[in-house]
């Protein structure tokens, strides 16, 4: 009997020996693009029966040519890189990691937030530039009683409610999906987006990204802010429309931004945003540490093998093709 095949066409990792373990261990072959041409991988997939992917496209064509091809796996928790419809189309289940790095991002997010409200980069700048006083860094408010307001409510989110209560928010949530008595178990106000906006002091987003949440951040929804509110986003960077963002930041619509994900990466450098003092920028590494990286790569492989072999996995994006 041939080794079952996996197809990795896209890995952001420099050594794949996590990923090697899994697949060997349950005695498949491993195949890793070395492009990321479509030819080359449209030439991968042919006979692969699992597809794992970082931030590649499958798209389609990818699927389509797959003809073996019995699941697909997103390293990392957003999906909005696989074409959904195609692979439920096609009967090929579609898994993603999601129970992962909730301490991770939440702490990045918070970490953003404090970063921002203390000034501490402005205040960093000033004493490397031999300026050690604290004058023209204003304003900067107490946080105890403000509202951290959480654009999303699903694992993360839930954590980040937590960690920030300790430091005395009051914390609101906008999740049209969710039902008020979780927000309610967690001391969370559960409002519409709107008034989320409004009353936030920080709008932390952690929302997928979706036709219905592409550039909900946009000029109108960032003059609903407060011209002393603070825009975080460790989700997905088409989450927010980065030109009315730098126009919200360069004439003080709300007094800063910290982002992790931008809606092209890397940014070009020509990107307006690099210009600002009121903004945190950093390279989608909220994700990171030592522990989840090591969990993220093993249980993507895990899924793509349960996939292949059991037919079914554990974090299913397109239920409807188990029933």
């Amino acid at each position: 009997m041939s080794k079952f095949k996996v197809a990795l066409i896209h890995t952001i990792f420099p050594k794949l020996d996590i990923e090697y373990e899994e697949v060997e261990k349950a005695e498949g072959e491993l195949v890793v693009a070395k492009e990321q041409s479509e030819e080359h991988i449209l030439e991968l997939v042919k006979d692969a029966d699992a597809i794992v992917t970082v931030y590649a496209e499958v798209t389609e064509k990818i699927i389509n040519a797959a003809k073996k091809c019995k699941v697909i796996v997103r390293t990392g928790i957003g999906v909005n890189n696989i074409d959904i419809k195609a692979a439920t189309k096609k009967g090929i289940l579609v898994a993603n990691v999601p129970d992962y790095c909730f301490d991770e991002v939440s702490d990045h997010a918070i970490s953003l937030a404090l970063a921002l409200s203390r000034k501490l980069l402005l205040f960093d700048k000033k004493v490397k530039n031999n300026d050690w006083n604290h004058e023209g860094v204003k304003p900067i408010l107490a946080m105890r009683g403000q509202n951290f307001g959480l654009v999303g409510f699903g694992n993360i989110p839930r954590v980040v409610a937590k960690k920030v209560k300790v430091f005395g928010f009051n914390v609101l949530a906008y999740d049209p999906y969710v039902k008020p008595e979780l927000a309610e178990e967690l001391s969370v106000k559960l409002v519409d987006l709107e008034t989320l906006l409004k009353e936030s002091d920080f709008v932390s987003l952690h929302a997928p990204l979706t036709d219905e949440t592409r550039h909900m951040i946009n000029e109108r929804t960032l003059k609903l802010m407060k011209p002393t509110a603070f825009l975080i986003n460790t989700a997905r960077g088409p989450l927010v429309d980065e030109k009315a963002l730098y126009k919200a930041l360069k004439e003080k619509w709300i007094a800063g931004a910290g982002l992790d994900v931008l809606e092209q990466e890397p940014p070009s450098p020509n990107n307006p945003l690099l210009s600002l003092d009121n903004i945190i920028l950093t390279p989608h590494a909220a994700f990171l540490s030592e522990k989840s990286v090591v969990t993220l790569r093993r249980k993507a492989m895990q899924e793509a093998i349960r996939g292949v072999l059991e037919g079914k996995v554990i974090n299913c994006v397109n239920k409807e093709v188990l029933k």
